[in-house]
């Protein structure tokens, strides 16, 4: 493939967006050979996994989190060790207070986290075993196509029926999440650690099991790549980009795509803001379906209908990504008493019940932003002391939801309000909180659609619920990472097996494609 043109050089494979799966993709197909270039907007790699100093002397993960979904074939294919990539295992992996002076302290061996559930209930530590069980059967049915082509419907089904796990499969397919783990367990502090909705937003919404149970890395326990990344997420895609790099490929950043050049109904190169064109052969967007086909794409190269169809895409769910210096650490002493291990609240989530979590999709469905939020805390700096000065901490909050669009004022008026918000929500829980903090801002579902482009803030590109993954994402005959335009596909989190820091649509796009220039 490696030919010129008469005028000027085309390059095999260009890659709009050095986010993760942009670079995975870009990664595979270098090692294949071809030419690659990735193109990247922002003066740094990363795209939404990045570090960066939002406070002198602090380092952040901005816009994503922790590391638990990045699938151990991608960093051993990538070779990721080797340019710096290091995880250190977080043990206890969360901290769950409750109002009324209870709590759990969950660990990796689900053995501890049974004895844990003991003191709530006696008989929810024995169903805490089989809710495993019913997961690892589950997971039996969707983990074979995590880096395949995306399954059918129909194709899950015909597993499900040959390893026995047919009514599993059923059972998530049309129970609420809510409903299956309140089948489980009795104690309301251990459905609540349970409870978990993604992108349904209310767990009692039929099928709001299914994105809790599909984590694209959650496979082969003994190998999952679990953790704190040191020097943060971004220490994940400098790994990608030192891979990419050494077998060839090019990443240029501030450099940002204005359109994909189209020519015959084909993909050949694109045109940057700046007016500088580049010719390839192929074009890869990483960026998401919306962005790429209402933003990117001319509307003449597009069927109308699909445009419509992909306009109509759900982008509803939102989230908040706090971020803090702090001079002290969160105390938490009432829960945990007096010279307990900081450790033990590197990850704290602040969820006590199943009714908080439909209060905060209700707020955020209405246009509010919750004043009670779901939360997941965070701070990396108790494991790994690089990222901040000496006695200092570095704390983000997770929280959902937030409302895409305000149903009054703009997120520019009110994003002071909303995190003003939350901080008094945490201090209910940590009184020094709000003392310790030495600096802070919020990312509103604006502000990360402005940072990292994406679509109505959207994290993963398209909300992950059962109409929009496997062979429906992110269109019905669509799906296996092509587009109506030959030679331009799709690599990122809006394609199968979705969202987090997996690789996995990276690697599978990178393998569809070399097979069909393989033929």
């Amino acid at each position: 493939m490696n030919a010129a043109g008469a005028n000027a050089h085309e390059i095999d494979v260009l890659i709009i967006g050095a986010g993760h799966n942009g670079l995975v993709a870009g990664g595979y197909l270098a090692r294949a050979g071809l030419e690659v270039q990735v193109l990247e907007r922002r003066s740094v790699v990363g795209g939404a996994c990045v570090t960066e100093e939002l406070f002198p002397g602090f380092h952040f993960s901005s816009c994503s989190f922790m590391l638990y979904a990045l699938h151990p074939r991608v960093a051993e294919d990538l070779e990721l060790h080797r340019y710096g990539f290091q995880v250190f295992q977080v043990d206890p992996f969360v901290f769950r207070p409750y109002p009324d002076g209870r709590y759990l302290v969950l660990h990796q061996d689900p053995e501890r986290n049974a004895e844990a559930i003991r003191a709530c209930s006696r008989r929810d530590a024995e169903s805490y075993r089989r809710w495993n069980r019913f997961w690892e059967r589950f997971q039996s049915i969707v983990h074979p196509y995590v880096l395949t082509p995306p399954p059918t419907y129909a194709d899950l089904v015909r597993r499900a029926r040959e390893t026995g796990n047919l009514e599993i499969l059923r059972k998530v397919l049309i129970t609420s999440h809510a409903d299956l783990v309140e089948e489980f367990f009795e104690s309301e502090h251990v459905r609540a650690a349970m409870i978990h909705s993604g992108d349904h937003g209310d767990p009692r919404t039929v099928g709001s099991a299914l994105p809790a149970a599909f984590l694209p890395g959650d496979v082969e326990p003994d190998r999952r790549i679990v953790g704190i990344v040191k020097g943060g997420m971004g220490a994940v895609t400098r790994a990608m980009a030192g891979s990419l790099e050494s077998r060839g490929g090019a990443i240029r950043t501030g450099c940002e795509v204005r359109r994909v050049l189209v020519e015959d109904g084909r993909a050949r190169g694109v045109e940057l803001t700046g007016g500088e064109t580049i010719r390839s052969r192929l074009v890869v967007s990483n960026a998401d379906p919306k962005r790429t086909f209402l933003n990117l794409v001319g509307p003449e190269h597009l069927p109308p209908d699909f445009r419509r169809r992909v306009r109509g895409r759900r982008t509803e769910i939102g989230y908040f990504k706090f971020h803090a210096a702090m001079d002290e650490l969160p105390d938490f002493s009432s829960w945990l008493g007096r010279d307990y291990d900081p450790r033990i609240a590197t990850r704290v989530w602040i969820c006590p019940s199943i009714d908080h979590v439909r209060r905060a999709w209700r707020d955020a469905r209405q246009g509010r932003p919750s004043r009670q939020p779901v939360m997941s805390i965070q701070i990396p700096s108790t494991y790994d002391d690089s990222i901040c000065p000496p006695g200092k901490h570095v704390l983000s909050i997770f929280a959902e939801y937030a409302p895409v669009r305000l149903a009054r004022g703009n997120w520019d008026e009110r994003r002071e309000e909303a995190g003003e918000a939350l901080i008094d929500a945490v201090t209910a829980y940590a009184p020094n909180f709000r003392r310790a903090i030495a600096d802070w801002m919020l990312l509103t579902p604006l502000d990360l659609e402005r940072r990292v482009s994406l679509t109505d803030g959207n994290i993963h590109h398209l909300d992950m619920t059962p109409s929009q993954v496997f062979s429906r994402r992110p269109l019905t005959g669509w799906a296996e990472y092509k587009t109506p335009i030959r030679d331009l596909w799709l690599c990122g989190a809006g394609t199968h097996p979705g969202g987090e820091v997996s690789g996995a649509p990276g690697h599978n796009a990178a393998h569809a494609i070399l097979r069909d220039i393989r033929g």
